[in-house]
C-alpha cells in the first residue's frame, strides 16, 4: 500500500506555496524516488552525476558554431568561434559562466539563481550535489512509514533528493489488544528494509529515525524496535509527545507568514493528535517552535478512533459521537485558552498537517490524482471546509474508495480524521485553514541542518 504523500513534490522545502520557483529551477521528478537502491555501504554518494545539457545556451546551438560579431575597418563582419570538440563527458559552459568548466549538475538538484556578478567578478558557482552534506529523517507512525533524504540549499531551505512513503498500519488492533500485531509488524519491517537500503546508498552526515504513538504505547513496542534493528539494520528512537509536537511545528515554519499573530497548528496522526498554540505577537524568532505557548497531545488518532467507532459505515450519529469523544478530551486541555485574545483577529488561522487535511484539500480541488504541489500551502476558508466535511460524511464507503484523493487505503479512516478536525475547529474557530503536506520529517531535517551549522557556514 503506497501513501500518496511522497514528500518530494515541491522543488524546495521551506518555500511557501504560491511563490513560483526561482527562474531556472527544475522540480525533481517524483517518479525516480520509488526506485530500488543498493545496500548502505557507508560511503555511497548522494544522487547521480548525469545532467542533460539540452536547451542550455552554450557556444554550440543546433549543432552549429555560434557566430560572434566584431568590428574591422569601420564595418561589421562575422567570425566563427574557434572551438575545439569537447571531450566525452565534458560539460558545456553556459554563456554567463566563468571560463572554468562547471562540474555537471544532476537533474534532481537545481541550484537557486545567484545575482549577476559585479564588474570584475566571476559568476558564483553553487557547489555540485556531491559536495553538499546529506541529511535524512524517518518517521514511523501508527499508520505510515515515511523517509526524506535532503541536502541544504538557501538559508532555512533544503532540496529533497530521495523519499519514501507507505501506509503500513502498524497500530492496527493496538486499541483492542495493547500490542502490535504480527501482520502489522511484518508490513512495517518490509517498508523499513526499503528505507534502510535507500540510506545505505547515501553518504549521510546526520540522520534521525523516530517512532511515535504506536511504539510509545504498545506493550511490545521496544521488542519490535529490536526486531527492526536486526532485520532492517535501523535504530529507531521512540520520541515523547512534546518532541513530536515541536517537530511538527518546526516542519511548517515557512507556511506561517510574517504578519501572522497567532496559529493553532495540529497534526492528526494515526494513534495521537498533536496540537500547538503559537503566539507571534512579540519579536519573531527564526524558529517557530520557540513561540509555542501551550501544547497538548491527544491519545486519539484516525486509526484508534476508527477502530472504536467503525470506519466503513459511519452514520451522522456515529460521526457526531466521534466529534464529541475528541471534544471531551479537548475540554480537559488546560492551556486551550492561551490564544483567546487572538481568535477574532484576521491574522489568526489554523494550520493542519496530516493526511486528513491534505485529503480534504484534494477533494476540494477536485483533483483527478493527488498533487502535493497544489495541496501544500493551500488556503481554505471556513465555508469550503464545511462543504468538504459535509460531502465526505454524506458519502458511503464505496464513494470514498472511488475518490482518487482518498482511495481504499484511507476510505475507512478519513471520517475519523474529519471528526478530530471538527472538534478542533469548534474550540478554535477560524475563518482560514492552511493545509501543510509536510510535518515531522521536515521538522527533523530543519533542526538537523540548523544544529549542524550548514547554513551559517554558507555551504549551500
Amino acid at each position: 500500500m503506497e501513501d500518496h504523500d511522497a514528500g518530494a513534490g515541491a522543488p524546495e522545502v521551506g518555500v511557501s506555496r504560491g511563490s513560483p520557483p526561482p527562474s531556472g529551477q527544475a522540480s525533481p521528478s517524483t517518479g525516480r524516488y520509488g526506485r530500488q537502491v543498493q545496500p548502505w555501504s557507508g560511503n555511497g554518494q548522494a544522487g547521480d552525476t548525469s545532467h542533460d545539457h539540452k536547451g542550455q545556451n552554450g557556444p554550440h546551438q543546433n549543432g552549429k558554431p555560434k557566430k560572434r560579431r566584431k568590428r574591422r575597418r569601420g564595418r561589421k563582419v562575422f567570425a566563427r568561434d574557434e572551438t575545439r570538440p569537447l571531450a566525452a563527458g565534458a560539460s558545456v559552459p553556459a554563456a554567463n559562466e566563468a571560463p572554468a568548466a562547471r562540474p555537471p549538475q544532476p537533474a534532481a538538484y537545481a541550484p537557486p539563481p545567484s545575482a549577476p556578478p559585479r564588474p570584475g567578478q566571476g559568476a558564483r558557482t553553487p557547489p555540485p550535489l556531491q559536495e553538499l552534506p546529506v541529511f535524512a529523517a524517518l518517521d514511523l507512525g501508527t499508520n505510515n512509514c515515511r523517509l526524506l533524504v535532503a541536502v541544504p540549499t538557501r538559508h532555512g531551505q533544503f532540496r529533497v533528493i530521495d523519499a519514501f512513503s507507505r501506509i503500513v498500519r502498524l497500530g492496527e488492533g493496538l486499541t483492542a489488544n495493547g500490542r502490535l500485531g504480527d501482520a502489522a509488524m511484518d508490513r512495517a519491517v518490509e517498508a523499513l528494509k526499503i528505507c534502510g537500503d535507500k540510506l545505505r546508498n547515501r553518504k549521510v552526515r546526520k540522520a534521525r529515525l523516530i517512532a511515535t504513538e504506536a511504539c510509545r504505547t504498545a506493550a511490545n513496542g521496544v521488542e519490535f524496535l529490536e526486531r527492526v534493528e536486526r532485520e532492517a539494520g535501523l535504530q529507531l528512537e521512540i520520541i515523547d509527545r512534546q518532541t513530536e509536537a515541536r517537530l511538527a511545528v518546526s516542519g511548517c515554519g515557512s507556511l506561517v507568514e510574517r504578519d501572522t499573530q497567532g496559529v493553532v497548528l495540529f497534526d492528526i496522526g494515526g494513534g495521537s493528535s498533536e496540537i500547538a498554540l503559537i503566539d507571534l505577537t512579540g519579536q519573531r524568532s527564526p524558529r517557530l517552535a520557540n513561540h509555542i505557548v501551550s501544547w497538548t497531545s491527544l491519545p486519539v488518532g484516525v486509526v484508534s478512533l476508527a477502530e472504536r467507532f467503525g470506519g466503513r459505515t459511519v452514520t451522522r450519529e456515529i460521526f457526531g459521537a466521534m466529534v464529541e469523544d475528541v471534544a471531551m478530551r479537548l475540554r480537559a486541555f488546560d492551556g486551550r485558552d492561551r490564544l483567546s485574545h487572538l481568535l477574532a483577529s484576521p491574522k489568526f488561522h489554523l494550520l493542519g498537517t496530516s493526511g486528513t487535511v491534505t485529503t480534504l484539500a484534494g477533494v476540494h480541488l477536485d483533483l483527478e490524482r493527488y498533487d502535493r504541489r497544489r495541496v501544500d500551502g493551500l488556503w481554505m476558508d471556513r465555508d469550503s471546509v464545511d462543504r468538504m466535511v459535509e460531502k465526505l460524511v454524506g458519502w458511503d464507503f464505496q464513494q470514498r474508495v472511488a475518490n482518487p484523493c482518498i482511495g481504499a487505503d484511507r476510505a475507512d479512516l478519513v471520517l475519523a480524521g474529519c471528526a478530530i478536525l471538527e472538534a478542533i475547529r469548534a474550540v478554535w474557530p477560524s475563518e482560514r485553514l492552511r493545509v501543510a503536506d509536510r510535518g515531522l520529517r521536515e521538522g527533523i531535517l530543519s533542526e538537523l541542518m540548523a544544529d549542524d551549522g550548514v547554513w551559517r557556514r554558507g555551504r549551500a
